[in-house]
């Protein structure tokens, strides 16, 4: 099979261009090829993890993202995080959120509760 570990960018590139060849052939589980796409494919995430992290996302960004996702409005947030004034103080910063408003966003609107407890960002 020789699979050496992803250690650089080039190595990177490398793994890269072969999990796109093998993805092309479709090739079976458990087949040679099955087999070598897995093991690509887990050394790649792995290096990505290392090297390109992702942040969570922002308290209010979030929120505002799942409002988009389903259409929401201000008014469908009302019972979740209080009066009109109050959503609008919460999404233009003006305001942090409560433990009683994560818990409701995080039941109502399926956020990760530790998405909504991070601090949220300026701006």
């Amino acid at each position: 099979m020789n699979i050496r570990p992803i250690h650089t960018h080039a190595d990177y590139k490398a793994a890269l261009k072969d999990v796109s060849a093998l993805i092309d052939r479709d090739p079976a589980p458990g087949t040679p090829q099955g087999d070598r796409l897995d093991v690509l494919t887990t050394l790649i995430q792995a290096y990505e993890a290392r090297h390109f992290p992702i942040d969570a996302p922002d308290p209010v960004e979030a929120i505002k993202f799942r409002m988009e996702q389903q259409g929401l409005s201000v008014k469908d947030l009302e019972p979740i995080i209080g009066q009109r004034n109050r959503v609008y103080e919460v999404l233009n910063r003006k305001r942090p959120l409560t433990l009683a408003m994560i818990r409701r966003l995080h039941s109502s609107l399926g956020i990760p509760a530790e998405v909504l407890i991070a601090e949220a960002t300026e701006g």
